[in-house]
């Protein structure tokens, strides 16, 4: 049986019947209105690291300055759009490659949208840049040991992946490919969460995306 990441459709065979339909109001309409530059800011990291931590006190300091912000984080996907996916490094590539399409419709909507993924492989968070225009891809890198990831383990994530009974976990059976050169690089250890946020929020107004 053939899973739903391994078909025709889902892999990029497209029917030359579909053709992009352009909106009545165009992106540099919604981009004005907004009032700020749009852009994915891609939350990258270990189970543990607090990705979705930041990304969500990022997206509150965002909307206290007025911003149109929205986060899409790697679990609450996986409830709904991504939960036909499984761990396997098929299943996060496909996981990626979704996620990457759906935030690239918000920014063509003038968001700043905060997406909150492991997405262990370079080449991945690569091919959602490519997606996206030059400036519209801030890759967040949430810098945070593993022997601290695995302290935390606010889910129990660790220890089961330790005992065996998780495969292809991030970090112990399966490889996480730190960013090479993130536009923003936190390092977490020694930050609270507020001044992990903030520097987020310093290099927007620093780039004068608000």
């Amino acid at each position: 049986m053939s899973t739903p990441y391994s078909n025709k459709e889902v892999n990029g065979d497209k029917s030359s019947d579909v053709v992009w339909h352009e909106a009545a109001v165009s992106h540099e309409a919604r981009v004005k209105l907004n009032g700020h530059k749009p852009a994915v800011l891609w939350f990258t990291g270990l189970s543990g690291s607090g990705k979705s931590t930041v990304a969500n006190a990022v997206d509150y300091m965002l909307h206290q300055l007025g911003a149109k912000t929205y986060v899409l984080d790697g679990d609450n996907v996986r409830h709904g759009l991504n939960g036909d996916l499984g761990f396997s490094d098929a299943g996060r590539i496909e996981n990626i490659r979704r996620i990457g399409e759906v935030s690239k419709l918000f920014v063509d909507a003038g968001l700043l949208v905060s997406s909150a993924f492991i997405s262990p492989f370079n080449a991945d968070r690569q091919m959602v840049r490519d997606l996206l225009a030059e400036g519209e891809f801030i890759e967040v890198f949430i810098d945070t040991p593993l022997a601290v990831c695995e302290q935390r383990d606010p889910k129990g994530l660790y220890q089961k992946a330790r005992a065996g009974e998780i495969k292809n976990f991030t970090g112990i059976d399966s490889a996480y490919e730190a960013p090479v050169n993130p536009e923003v690089h936190v390092e977490t250890a020694d930050k609270s969460v507020e001044e992990c946020a903030q520097q987020v929020v310093q290099y927007l107004k620093q780039q004068e995306y608000i």
